[in-house]
């Protein structure tokens, strides 16, 4: 029985064009080889598994070849290709710098450089994740890494650039290597899949690549995985069982239900993903990333944004063409929102619940232009009072100016709202009952509240300032006063505290209006009496302030002759 080699060692890049997704810098390697312009000191940056000590070993291989094919292709014919390919080579040497990281260390590896090598013309010395060196070890190699002999190169390798020291990146050439993209993982699986006699599906290659994020050491190991549990077909619904991911089905039909209104499907397709296991705080993190997909493939040019396969991205096009630019604006906002406070909530579910049902309110009262879908289930209109009947439909001779107030109830977005006053359609049939519908829908607008209800509101304004630190701490301190039904004041301690406020009224009096659903309120700033206490600093004012409470003092102290210090 032989050996079993996972795809990650197996499929290893032997040649620079065998490498996925760095052909900028694979052709940089190859033009220095090609002309001799060899640097001494090489750094390989970049995120895990996307070649860097894979470049490395082929640009050490190639360099040492005796007879290189077009000037920059290893022959693996002569002895140190040979050498290298049954990993006997003594010109290649490789040091982990995480194990190996203290001062001795590094003086061994300088005792080594002065040997030259035996076979081809240069040593190479390989130093893998190099910022785990001490400073200590940096130092001693500082000398070496400037001048090294002439048959010396070092190639440094790292995953986090930021900690390698500025006079070791000064004495280097600089290589950033890429996350690989989506679509390069998925074709180099394919080739995986289809030499080892595999068949696998695209969307089960594109939750891989996901999966992956970038790195294709990682997309092979997953792809073994896969192998080892499905056997040599692979299916999208396999795929999603094993690496515990959320099915992208579920999100499609979350955004059609949200467009039909149907706020009992939308929760228990939420109900179902948390019966399966899934966490919420992860659901709303891919659900909005889902809607930034949809987004991006509204516009052709924004669609190479959207990293996927052919078969998802045609699935994100169709749903985008249903849903309008602003809904998918505000459904973001909402989600965005949710994964803010689902940190801090105790009753997580209902956090997400809760969005889920603004989701299903968006477009309810006209605010967001409707997109024609014959699935739709019609938005429930305000019916005219019960005492008159219902009048059949007539065009309207003038539309009546809708009054500012009518925004969409959906708390923190009175913004997005306003801004889709011009791009409202057409007014609905009910318009000659405008009149007789204005009196309810303004009580409703203009309802009563409480004192607790005000301060609540209030209260509530500071999560909605987080950012802007200042504003939040007045609204903390300062709580408003109702002095009437309507009318409520704040007393500002100072002048600049009555600034600051009075810039920021405007906006958290339009807050204000809108959570508690009553325009006519109104907040008044007064200028607080402020009584400073007489404050004792020296001797002599600590004497005069103790005498004014206790007269008797100055007595004691002349009989006694004291002096005051």
């Amino acid at each position: 029985m032989e050996n079993y080699i996972v795809s990650a060692r197996k499929y290893r890049p032997q040649t620079f064009e065998s490498v996925v997704g760095q052909q900028a810098l694979t052709q940089t390697l190859q033009n220095a080889i090609r002309t001799n312009h060899l640097a001494h000191a090489y750094l390989f940056c970049g995120p895990r598994g996307v070649g860097k000590t894979t470049c490395a070993r082929i640009f050490a291989k190639t360099i040492n070849c005796s007879n290189p094919q077009n000037g920059f292709d290893a022959c693996n014919e002569c002895e140190s290709c040979k050498a290298f390919n049954e990993q006997r080579s003594f010109n290649i040497h490789e040091l982990d710098a995480a194990s190996n990281n203290s001062v001795d260390d590094i003086r061994n590896l300088i005792d080594q450089v002065r040997i030259p090598p035996q076979i081809g013309k240069y040593s190479v010395y390989i130093i893998d994740e190099v910022h785990m060196l001490s400073a200590g070890a940096f130092n001693a190699l500082l000398k070496t890494l400037e001048e090294p002999p002439s048959y010396a190169i070092f190639i440094l390798a790292t995953t986090e650039k930021h900690k390698v020291l500025p006079t070791i990146l000064s004495r280097c050439q600089v290589y950033d290597f890429n996350r690989i993209t989506i679509p390069d993982t998925i074709a180099y699986l394919q080739k995986v899949a289809a030499n080892e006699g595999i068949t696998v599906s695209e969307e089960a290659l594109n939750v891989v690549a996901q999966k992956a994020d970038g790195g294709m050491r990682d997309a092979l190991s997953i792809f073994d995985q896969l192998v080892a549990f499905c056997g040599k077909e692979i299916t999208y619904e396999r795929t999603i069982e094993v690496l515990n991911v959320l099915s992208a089905d579920y999100y499609f039909q979350l955004v059609d239900s949200a467009l039909q209104h149907n706020v009992a499907r939308t929760l228990l397709i939420f109900n179902d993903i948390l019966n399966h296991g899934f966490d919420a705080g992860h659901f709303v993190t891919g659900f909005a990333q889902h809607l930034r997909d949809v987004l991006v493939s509204k516009d052709p040019q924004t669609l190479p944004l959207l990293e996927t396969g052919e078969s998802m991205r045609a699935r994100y096009g169709q749903q985008a063409q249903r849903c309008h630019p602003m809904w998918i604006f505000m459904a973001l906002d909402i989600l965005n929102t949710c994964d803010i406070n689902y940190r801090t909530a105790r009753n997580k579910r209902l956090t997400v619940e809760l969005a889920l049902v603004k989701l299903c309110q968006l477009g309810l009262n006209q605010t967001i232009p409707s997109t024609p879908n014959p699935q739709t289930t019609p938005a429930p209109q305000k019916a005219a009072p019960a005492s008159q009947p219902t009048p059949a439909p007539a065009p309207a001779p003038a539309p009546a100016p809708q009054p500012q107030a009518a925004a969409p109830s959906i708390p923190k977005m009175p913004k997005i709202s306003i801004g889709l006053g011009p791009k409202k359609p057409e007014p609905a049939p009910v318009q000659p009952e405008a009149a007789s519908a204005e009196q309810p829908k303004q009580e409703e607008q203009n309802r009563p509240f409480t004192v607790d209800q005000l301060r609540d509101a209030w209260v509530g304004l500071a999560d909605s300032h987080k950012e802007e630190t200042r504003l939040k701490q007045l609204i903390e301190n300062y709580m408003p006063l109702m002095v009437n039904d309507l009318t409520a004041e704040i007393q500002m301690p100072n002048p600049w505290q009555m600034t600051e406020m009075k810039k920021a009224l405007p906006t958290l009096l339009r807050q204000l209006r809108a959570a508690l659903h009553n325009d006519h309120l109104e907040i008044q700033l007064v200028q607080a009496e402020f009584n400073q206490e007489q404050l004792a600093f020296t001797a002599e004012e600590k004497y005069k302030l103790m005498v004014e409470q206790n007269p008797a003092l100055a007595q004691l102290k002349e009989k006694l002759d004291l002096q005051i210090d």
